[in-house]
Protein backbone atom coordinates (compact mmCIF):
# COMPACT_ATOMS: atom_id res chain seq x y z
CA UNK A 1 0.00 0.00 0.00
CA UNK A 2 2.80 2.59 0.74
CA UNK A 3 4.43 1.78 -2.22
CA UNK A 4 1.42 2.25 -4.33
CA UNK A 5 0.87 5.98 -2.29
CA UNK A 6 4.51 7.04 -3.18
CA UNK A 7 4.23 5.71 -6.73
CA UNK A 8 4.27 9.44 -9.42
CA UNK A 9 4.31 7.75 -12.53
CA UNK A 10 0.78 9.28 -13.60
CA UNK A 11 1.04 12.96 -12.05
CA UNK A 12 2.42 14.59 -14.83
CA UNK A 13 -0.81 13.07 -16.94
CA UNK A 14 -3.55 14.22 -14.54
CA UNK A 15 -1.66 17.51 -14.01
CA UNK A 16 -2.07 18.08 -17.89
CA UNK A 17 -5.53 17.03 -18.40
CA UNK A 18 -5.99 19.14 -15.47
CA UNK A 19 -4.12 22.18 -16.95
CA UNK A 20 -5.14 21.70 -20.57
CA UNK A 21 -8.97 22.59 -21.17
CA UNK A 22 -7.71 26.17 -18.93
CA UNK A 23 -4.93 26.59 -21.73
CA UNK A 24 -7.52 25.47 -24.69
CA UNK A 25 -10.26 28.45 -23.33
CA UNK A 26 -7.30 30.89 -22.99
CA UNK A 27 -5.78 29.86 -26.25
CA UNK A 28 -9.19 30.61 -27.69
CA UNK A 29 -10.26 33.60 -26.27
CA UNK A 30 -6.51 35.34 -27.15
CA UNK A 31 -7.39 34.67 -30.90
CA UNK A 32 -10.85 35.51 -30.84
CA UNK A 33 -9.85 39.05 -29.26
CA UNK A 34 -6.75 39.10 -31.99
CA UNK A 35 -9.20 38.47 -34.51
CA UNK A 36 -12.06 40.79 -33.73
CA UNK A 37 -9.08 43.57 -33.43
CA UNK A 38 -8.14 42.40 -37.26
CA UNK A 39 -12.01 42.40 -38.02
CA UNK A 40 -11.99 46.04 -36.34
CA UNK A 41 -9.28 47.36 -38.34
CA UNK A 42 -10.11 46.18 -41.96
CA UNK A 43 -13.38 47.50 -41.22
CA UNK A 44 -11.96 51.25 -39.82
CA UNK A 45 -9.98 51.40 -43.18
CA UNK A 46 -12.62 50.68 -45.35
CA UNK A 47 -14.91 53.16 -44.04
CA UNK A 48 -12.22 55.65 -43.96
CA UNK A 49 -11.90 54.97 -47.65
CA UNK A 50 -15.45 55.18 -48.10
CA UNK A 51 -15.64 58.71 -46.32
CA UNK A 52 -12.48 60.01 -48.92
CA UNK A 53 -14.04 58.16 -51.79
CA UNK A 54 -17.92 60.04 -50.58
CA UNK A 55 -16.49 63.88 -51.01
CA UNK A 56 -16.48 64.09 -54.37
CA UNK A 57 -19.27 65.19 -56.24
CA UNK A 58 -19.94 62.05 -59.01
CA UNK A 59 -19.60 59.27 -55.69
CA UNK A 60 -21.56 56.59 -56.06
CA UNK A 61 -23.00 55.62 -52.69
CA UNK A 62 -23.82 51.97 -53.30
CA UNK A 63 -20.78 51.27 -55.03
CA UNK A 64 -18.74 52.48 -52.08
CA UNK A 65 -21.00 50.84 -49.65
CA UNK A 66 -20.59 47.22 -51.44
CA UNK A 67 -16.71 48.39 -51.29
CA UNK A 68 -17.22 48.51 -47.22
CA UNK A 69 -18.63 45.25 -47.15
CA UNK A 70 -16.56 43.39 -49.51
CA UNK A 71 -13.63 44.40 -47.70
CA UNK A 72 -14.72 42.59 -44.09
CA UNK A 73 -16.49 39.74 -46.21
CA UNK A 74 -12.54 39.19 -47.56
CA UNK A 75 -11.64 37.97 -44.20
CA UNK A 76 -15.31 36.67 -42.91
CA UNK A 77 -17.46 35.71 -45.53
CA UNK A 78 -20.37 35.72 -43.44
CA UNK A 79 -20.00 39.62 -42.64
CA UNK A 80 -22.95 41.97 -43.41
CA UNK A 81 -24.15 45.35 -42.73
CA UNK A 82 -26.24 45.22 -39.79
CA UNK A 83 -29.08 47.51 -40.97
CA UNK A 84 -29.08 47.12 -44.62
CA UNK A 85 -26.49 49.64 -45.60
CA UNK A 86 -24.27 52.30 -43.50
CA UNK A 87 -25.75 55.59 -42.15
CA UNK A 88 -24.74 58.84 -43.97
CA UNK A 89 -25.92 62.19 -41.98
CA UNK A 90 -24.43 65.41 -43.10
CA UNK A 91 -24.55 68.71 -41.09
CA UNK A 92 -23.73 72.55 -42.56
CA UNK A 93 -20.80 72.38 -40.05
CA UNK A 94 -18.19 70.64 -37.74
CA UNK A 95 -19.68 72.21 -35.12
CA UNK A 96 -22.85 71.00 -35.64
CA UNK A 97 -21.99 67.35 -34.95
CA UNK A 98 -23.39 67.67 -31.70
CA UNK A 99 -27.28 68.38 -29.99
CA UNK A 100 -28.68 72.06 -30.77
CA UNK A 101 -27.89 74.06 -28.00
CA UNK A 102 -30.95 75.45 -25.82
CA UNK A 103 -31.22 77.78 -22.46
CA UNK A 104 -32.01 75.50 -19.84
CA UNK A 105 -33.98 77.75 -17.63
CA UNK A 106 -35.04 74.78 -14.84
CA UNK A 107 -31.44 73.33 -14.57
CA UNK A 108 -32.74 69.81 -15.30
CA UNK A 109 -29.99 69.06 -18.18
CA UNK A 110 -32.84 68.31 -20.34
CA UNK A 111 -34.12 70.74 -23.13
CA UNK A 112 -38.34 71.36 -21.82
CA UNK A 113 -40.82 72.94 -24.09
CA UNK A 114 -40.28 76.74 -23.85
CA UNK A 115 -37.04 76.53 -23.59
CA UNK A 116 -34.97 78.79 -26.40
CA UNK A 117 -32.62 76.59 -28.99
CA UNK A 118 -30.34 77.27 -31.35
CA UNK A 119 -32.23 75.42 -34.86
CA UNK A 120 -29.15 74.82 -36.79
CA UNK A 121 -31.12 72.79 -39.27
CA UNK A 122 -33.47 75.22 -40.02
CA UNK A 123 -36.57 72.44 -39.11
CA UNK A 124 -37.83 74.53 -36.15
CA UNK A 125 -37.77 71.85 -33.62
CA UNK A 126 -34.92 70.71 -30.83
CA UNK A 127 -32.81 68.25 -32.14
CA UNK A 128 -30.19 66.05 -30.21
CA UNK A 129 -28.85 65.13 -33.90
CA UNK A 130 -29.91 68.07 -36.11
CA UNK A 131 -27.53 66.08 -39.39
CA UNK A 132 -30.01 65.45 -42.42
CA UNK A 133 -29.61 61.87 -43.68
CA UNK A 134 -27.63 61.64 -47.11
CA UNK A 135 -24.57 62.65 -48.34
CA UNK A 136 -25.43 66.28 -48.28
CA UNK A 137 -23.99 68.89 -50.77
CA UNK A 138 -20.92 70.83 -51.87
CA UNK A 139 -18.66 71.41 -48.73
CA UNK A 140 -21.00 69.59 -45.65
CA UNK A 141 -19.82 67.79 -43.12
CA UNK A 142 -20.57 64.18 -43.42
CA UNK A 143 -20.49 61.35 -40.92
CA UNK A 144 -20.17 58.20 -42.68
CA UNK A 145 -20.88 54.94 -39.69
CA UNK A 146 -20.96 51.04 -41.06
CA UNK A 147 -21.73 48.52 -38.58
CA UNK A 148 -20.88 44.83 -39.15
CA UNK A 149 -22.05 41.75 -37.89
CA UNK A 150 -19.87 38.26 -38.27
CA UNK A 151 -19.47 34.47 -36.85
CA UNK A 152 -16.79 34.45 -34.18
CA UNK A 153 -14.14 32.00 -34.94
CA UNK A 154 -14.80 29.59 -31.78
CA UNK A 155 -17.55 28.47 -29.63
CA UNK A 156 -16.16 30.27 -26.74
CA UNK A 157 -19.15 33.08 -27.26
CA UNK A 158 -21.22 30.84 -26.71
CA UNK A 159 -20.41 29.26 -23.87
CA UNK A 160 -19.44 32.84 -22.14
CA UNK A 161 -22.89 33.87 -23.06
CA UNK A 162 -21.93 36.53 -26.28
CA UNK A 163 -23.45 35.02 -28.87
CA UNK A 164 -22.55 33.37 -31.85
CA UNK A 165 -21.98 36.52 -33.97
CA UNK A 166 -20.25 39.45 -33.07
CA UNK A 167 -20.44 43.17 -33.88
CA UNK A 168 -18.81 45.80 -34.56
CA UNK A 169 -19.03 49.62 -35.69
CA UNK A 170 -16.30 52.20 -37.39
CA UNK A 171 -16.90 55.96 -38.01
CA UNK A 172 -15.47 58.71 -40.08
CA UNK A 173 -16.12 62.33 -40.47
CA UNK A 174 -15.08 64.01 -43.91
CA UNK A 175 -16.34 67.38 -45.55
CA UNK A 176 -16.97 67.16 -48.75
CA UNK A 177 -14.90 68.75 -51.72
CA UNK A 178 -16.59 72.31 -52.64
CA UNK A 179 -17.64 71.47 -56.13
CA UNK A 180 -19.91 74.12 -56.16
CA UNK A 181 -21.78 77.38 -53.76
CA UNK A 182 -22.58 75.34 -50.14
CA UNK A 183 -26.38 76.18 -49.38
CA UNK A 184 -26.53 76.67 -45.80
CA UNK A 185 -29.51 77.64 -43.44
CA UNK A 186 -28.65 79.93 -41.03
CA UNK A 187 -28.93 79.28 -37.42
CA UNK A 188 -31.79 80.87 -35.43
CA UNK A 189 -32.77 81.02 -32.41
CA UNK A 190 -36.20 79.49 -31.31
CA UNK A 191 -38.49 79.37 -28.64
CA UNK A 192 -41.69 76.80 -28.28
Amino acid sequence: MKRLWRDRGGAALVEFALVLPVMLLMGMGLCEMAYQAYMQAILTGAVQKAGRDSTVESANTTTIDNAVLQAVKNINGNAAFVSGYPMRKSYASYGYISPESFVDSNGNGMRDPGECFTDVNGNGIWDADPGVSGNGGAGDTVLYTASITYTRLFPLGLWLGWGKTATLSASTILKNQPWAMQTTTAAATVCT
